[in-house]
């Protein structure tokens, strides 16, 4: 009798365990659509696999190509350890202790919480491993080495988890936490100057990308540059669907951006980012 009780309660254990395990990974696949992971960790190809890096990043500074994030031992993040996996983000540091390139945007991810960072590689790690090597990055001389990107982080970076703001309400703090950090939404709409660091003072305030030359809108409330004419439902269903509150849609890259991270928030989420920004004050946008 007492055999067959240790029995039975194993296997609740087992299929306890097998539930946390599964909710986690659920969660890290959202997640992973609320970080933009898929848009740059996907080859631009019409069959490209997704998570399996390869998509070319342009800059003024040259080619960058984005990591296999695929679980594949040899060519992915495979025989990466949670620490590993933490260091990458909160510190922008490789599992060899090699920096980063500012192009992985560590210096948003660096707020991003201990529980959501394994929950994403949890997800990861659920994923079939794909063997897909990533082309070495072609920059200017200046910038090829991980020396200067390790001068750059001590000029630019300073580490640190988010903490909620008790001035503020809970969705605000959600808003700040999906817009600073996990959605990386500066790194886009922020402008940067001559290295490349992001303008802190005029965040959000919209930027041109190089080289490419395409105008990334104003997003604070700013009544004629940016969005201040937007109320909270218009911002939320422009997240949701990409229209703009002309009747519009929007185009570009942030068409993807909809499609792959915003439009599979919850509407919760969506409410909050628009709460969020509908608190920023007005910045002119850049000239």
């Amino acid at each position: 009798m007492r055999l067959k009780i240790t029995l039975l309660l194993v296997a609740a254990y087992a299929a306890s365990d097998a539930a946390v395990a599964e909710s986690e990974i659920l969660r890290g696949e959202y997640l992973i659509h609320a970080g933009g992971c898929i848009d740059c960790h996907t080859e631009d190809e019409k069959d490209a696999v997704p998570l399996a890096g390869g998509r070319q990043l342009e800059t003024p500074f040259g080619v960058f190509y984005s990591p296999n994030i695929t679980p594949d031992a040899e060519t992915g993040i495979g025989n990466w350890s949670d620490a590993d996996f933490l260091n990458a983000f909160w510190e922008g540091v490789n599992p060899d202790g090699d920096d980063y390139y500012p192009a992985f945007p560590y210096t948003a991810y660096t707020g991003v919480s201990r529980v959501d960072l394994l929950a994403i590689k949890a997800y990861l790690f659920s994923l079939d491993p794909v063997v897909k090597e990533t082309p070495e990055h072609d920059l200017s001389w200046y910038i090829s080495t991980r020396l200067a990107a390790g001068a750059w982080k001590l000029a630019n970076f300073e580490a640190g988890r988010f903490t909620a703001e008790t001035a503020h309400s809970p969705q605000w703090n959600r808003g700040a936490y999906l817009v600073r950090h996990l959605g990386h939404c500066g790194e886009c709409h922020t402008p940067r100057g001559k290295t490349g660091a992001l303008d802190h003072d005029r965040e959000l305030a919209g930027a041109r990308s190089e080289p490419e030359g395409e105008s990334i809108p104003n997003i604070t409330q700013h009544r004629n540059d940016g969005i201040g004419r937007w109320s909270i439902g218009d911002i939320e269903y422009f997240l949701d669907t990409g229209m703009l509150p002309d009747g519009d849609y929007t185009g570009s890259s942030m068409s993807a951006i909809v499609d792959n991270n915003t439009s599979k928030l919850t509407k919760g989420d969506r409410l909050a980012i628009a709460t969020y920004l509908k608190s920023l004050p007005a910045i002119d946008a850049p000239d």
